[in-house]
């Protein structure tokens, strides 16, 4: 009869589950931390640390549930914040919420209606502070499942008193630094939002629109030409420009050419029997006159373009006259060389008529309609009309008049409001700006964005190309639900009060008890006295983009936890998409070298937006939306993290159900070989049973060896924010170092050798270190499987692997070069040895390997080398029998390995032997021994007697 061993074999226990059911443990896991307040006792487990590292969080916008672009930033800042604790730092995280602005007040006139329908401003703006509070709770409540750790319990709103307050200061400091200014600039103006628009808020799309080719006449003829040595005789002399903007032309006063730019005096059309000359840029002469039905050119004479500089031309249509000026913007690249010039609607032409001394006329009000001074043209009214619909009615009078050369419909790209996909124009409007020029904040700007380490790289050039172009900022905007320009400014004079920064202190002091509405509340008199009654409140708010552009100085700049504090060691880090070069990066070097001198932050992390598999963006119509919801509902927020991490953030990151399935599967390998590291490490204590590395068994050297090398690469890839090298670096290892190999080489030594034996300890010694050190790699990415391991791991241990920092139990035993060609070389015959032995299955010569045995026939230097662990070679290859021989005729069943400076081939044959029914290798002597008649040597003496003796394998 059998005997039943099963009681010597040393099977792996654990309670750590093969299937993780993410979806439903998940929210026990994070129920648990909320419970101990896990955050807090992380902070205060690094509060001691003398490096610190803050990643500020871009507040995202409180309107709406969080959709996958959320998520990818979160956990990649999480992911960040979690390896530099890891690092040794004191990383804290005050998550943050954009709160004010155009968006929540839509969403509450959708039930109220518009300020002063059923509800006063005060009452309105208390409704709006309410609804973006319901939308933190539930945006909060889904970055929570994402397994973020942060001060969820005290984040920062933009919305709260105190943080409103502290923009007020921010502002003054601004103020006091000479940045800020009132004036009448063309900005972006939204006529769905009545408001101005920031560059960040403008998207751009196509549209159509009327381009026109307008003569502008000479209003004398004669001297213009003359500038070309021409006579024009009883000829118009014209300059035509270009545009497709015709709305713009009431509020033409100048025409700009190039002062170094080449232009040509070319014959054009006859207008009512009379011959016409005209100015076109010589460049562009030959793609102009087709327009006009003028094939072949006729040109009479050049000038350059400083040549004609004040001289007069008619507006084509209303009893003015305009002059030519000189603009750095006027190129020959379309057009006709010509730019007419209204500074009401354009930033270059603002700039150019401003050196000129021309101003604005203000044509068109906040609706988007001509003012009711506009005059008509020929006798058509455009007082009242709004532009869109003057278009038509423009072109049509130019016609009537001669002056219309060109007219067709071109498809352009064209700024539209972000918010309501509307299209935008430049309007020139009051506004309070803060200068780029004045007081040196472009040149200061443009020094700090150089202190700063960009990643990706490209980044710096990205911005500094941003800020080297960008006009001043306009700061104001014409709403309800924002901060209030606190400022005091003269009826007369419109100019500040003098004493405005003081002002604005006693203002901050008074909002950091009732908010905003303190500001609408307050009667100047109280601040200003007798003066009050020549001074009047602003009334406009600031730019949302000032909001979050200060949260340098409102939340870094308040809150103790996030200052460096005594540690020499500090670095601010900015982490959002890639969008916010132009956005809230740029707004917040703009304010904090206003107030500062210098930029923000020391990194800058941008990451790319989500797209599916065909490289579409994510869109509801398309049905190609990824939930994040969804996914963490069915795949479990870890595997939704393990995404983020693996792709490629710094260009667009590619989502889809089959990819995030395929990282799924990838989760499994992971999970699966922490599984059997704590499985095999069943009944192992540390404290107790852990081997020093160097007396450890050699494989198990190399095992360790080659969890430090791993180390090594995860923790620099974790220092340059490559998370996806990461992955691949553990992925890798699970798979081939282990999974291929260790792992599946130890199993014999494991569970047949005895419990206490050195063979076993040393293995689970080894394992131990490997996992103690995967568990912390893991731990930034998988959030709950990893403190779902690090509780399942033997010893004593805190309540979190983030309480601790990368393990420093791994050694590099095996660095020499000898040693790592002795394994190179080794490892390299194995793989020879295994497609030899795959051979002999597919043939089904052999089912397992273990019913083969093997011949390395090697060079004498190479059997020499493994001649110390000749007689363990076996279980490093996992056959019965192993047997390295001399260099011999190489038959053709056997395979050559291939080897640099040494030569070795590799045979097999089917072993004869009986098979072990408790190790299963086939051994000469299975039944030698009468009391165990079906074990091979080796376990009779790990039964019976005092155990194997293992040195290598």
């Amino acid at each position: 009869m059998s005997t039943d061993y099963k009681s010597t074999i040393n099977l792996p226990q654990t309670d750590f589950p093969m299937r993780g059911d993410l979806p439903r443990r998940e929210p026990g896991w994070l129920a648990e931390w909320e419970q101990v307040d896990r955050y807090a006792q992380i902070q205060a487990r690094a509060a001691g640390r003398d490096k610190v590292f803050v990643l500020h969080d871009g507040p995202p916008y409180a309107n709406g549930a969080i959709h996958i672009g959320h998520a990818v930033n979160k956990i990649l800042k999480d992911m960040t914040v979690k390896s530099k604790l890891l690092a040794g730092y004191r990383a804290p995280y005050v998550p943050g919420w954009d709160c004010h602005g155009l968006p929540i007040e839509i969403a509450v006139e959708k039930q109220y209606g518009k300020p002063g329908d059923r509800l006063d401003a005060a009452a309105f703006r208390q409704k709006c502070r309410e609804y973006a509070a319901s939308q933190v709770d539930t945006q909060r409540s889904d970055f929570k499942r994402l397994g973020v750790l942060g001060d969820w319990q005290q984040p920062y709103r933009t919305m709260d008193f105190t943080y409103e307050a502290d923009m007020v200061r921010a502002l003054s400091r601004i103020v006091a630094n000479g940045h800020v200014v009132r004036g009448a600039k063309p900005v972006y103006w939204c006529f769905d939002c009545g408001s101005a628009l920031a560059e960040a808020e403008i998207e751009y799309a196509d549209k159509q629109s009327p381009a026109v080719d307008v003569a502008y006449d000479a209003v004398d003829p004669q001297a213009l030409a003359k500038a070309f040595g021409v006579d024009a005789g009883d000829a118009i002399v014209a300059v035509p420009i270009w545009t497709t903007t015709p709305w713009t032309l009431p509020s033409s006063l100048a025409v700009s050419l190039g002062a170094e730019l080449e232009y040509a005096l070319v014959e054009g059309p006859a207008r009512n029997g009379r011959r016409v000359l005209l100015v076109i840029a010589s460049a562009l002469v030959e793609r102009a006159l087709p327009r006009y039905g003028v094939e072949q050119p006729v040109v009479l004479g050049h000038a350059p373009g400083r040549a004609l500089e004040n001289m007069q031309l008619q507006h084509p249509f209303y009893a003015r006259q305009v002059p030519v000026i000189l603009g750095d913007h006027v190129s020959a690249e379309d057009g006709t060389g010509a730019v007419h010039t209204a500074p009401d609607h354009g930033v270059e032409d603002f700039t150019v008529s401003r050196q000129y001394g021309i101003g604005t006329i203000n044509r068109v009000d906040g609706r988007g309609v001509y003012r009711e001074d506009t005059p008509a043209l020929d006798g058509t009214a455009l007082a009242g009309v709004h532009l869109w619909k003057a278009n038509p009615m423009i072109v049509e009078g130019l016609r009537a008049r001669g002056v219309l050369l060109a007219h067709a419909t071109i498809e352009h790209a064209y700024p539209h409001c972000w918010r309501h996909k509307t299209p935008v124009i430049y309007r020139a409007t009051p506004q309070w700006f803060i200068g780029m020029e004045q007081a040196g904040l472009r040149e200061a700007a443009l020094a700090s964005i150089k202190q700063v380490r960009w990643v990706p790289a490209w980044g710096e050039e990205r911005i500094a190309g941003m800020v080297t172009g960008r006009p001043d900022w306009c700061i104001s905007r014409q709403r309800t639900w924002g901060v209030p320009i606190a400022l005091f400014v003269h009826k007369a004079t419109h100019e500040p009060h003098p004493d405005s920064v003081a002002l604005m202190e006693q203002v901050a002091k008074r909002m950091e008890e009732g908010g905003i509405d303190a500001w609408y509340a307050l009667d100047p008199a109280e601040l200003l006295g007798d003066q009050a009654k020549d001074y009047e409140k602003v009334t406009d708010v600031l730019d949302v983009w000032f909001d979050s552009g200060v949260t340098h100085f409102g939340v870094i700049g308040q809150r103790p936890e996030l200052q460096a504090g005594d540690a020499g060691d500090y670095t601010v880090m900015y982490l959002e998409g890639s969008d916010q070069h132009r956005g809230w990066f740029q707004s917040s070097l703009l304010t904090s070298a206003a107030i500062h001198g210098r930029a923000p932050y020391h990194h800058v992390l941008t990451h790319g937006f989500t797209v599916d598999a065909a490289g579409r963006k994510m869109s509801k119509s398309l049905g190609n939306v990824v939930a994040p919801q969804k996914v963490m509902d069915t795949l479990g927020a870890d595997v939704l993290r393990l995404w983020v991490a693996s792709a490629d953030y710094r260009n667009e990151m590619t989502v889809s159900d089959e990819i995030l399935k395929r990282v799924s599967d990838s989760y499994r390998r992971i999970r699966n070989t922490a599984r059997f590291l704590l499985g095999n490490l069943d009944g192992f204590d540390p404290a107790k049973h852990l081997v020093a590395v160097e007396d450890g068994l050699l494989l198990d050297q190399w095992a360790v060896q080659q969890a430090y090398d791993v180390q090594q690469a995860v923790l620099a890839a974790y220092e340059r924010y490559d998370f996806p090298e990461v992955i691949a670096r553990v992925q890798n290892f699970c798979t081939n170092e282990l999974g291929a190999l260790y792992l599946d080489i130890t199993k014999d030594r494991l569970y047949t050798m005895p419990t206490e034996s050195l063979g076993r300890r040393s293995a689970q010694s080894a394992m131990y270190r490997i996992a103690e050190a995967m568990v912390r790699w893991l731990a930034p990415v998988l959030s709950f499987t990893a403190e779902e391991i690090w509780q399942s791991l033997p010893g004593e241990r805190g309540g979190s692997v983030l309480f601790e920092t990368w393990y420093d139990g791994l050694a590099a035993t095996q660095g020499s070069p000898e040693q790592r060609r002795w394994w190179a070389d080794l490892l390299a015959i194995r793989e020879t040895a295994s497609r030899v032995l795959e051979g002999m299955r597919k043939a089904e010569q052999i089912g397992a390997a273990l019913e083969a045995k093997l011949t390395v026939h090697a060079d004498d230097a190479l059997r020499t080398r493994y001649a110390d662990a000749a007689d363990e070679l076996r279980f490093f290859f996992i056959t019965s029998e192993l047997t390295l021989a001399p260099l011999a005729p190489r038959p053709e069943a056997a395979v050559q390995v291939d080897l640099d400076g040494a030569e070795a081939w590799v045979s097999a044959e089917v072993s004869g032997a009986a098979k072990c029914i408790r190790c299963w290798h086939r051994r000469d002597d299975v039944g030698s021994h009468a009391d165990h008649p079906e074990l091979c040597g080796r376990c009779v003496e790990n039964v019976a007697g005092a155990g194997e003796v293992r040195r290598s394998f």
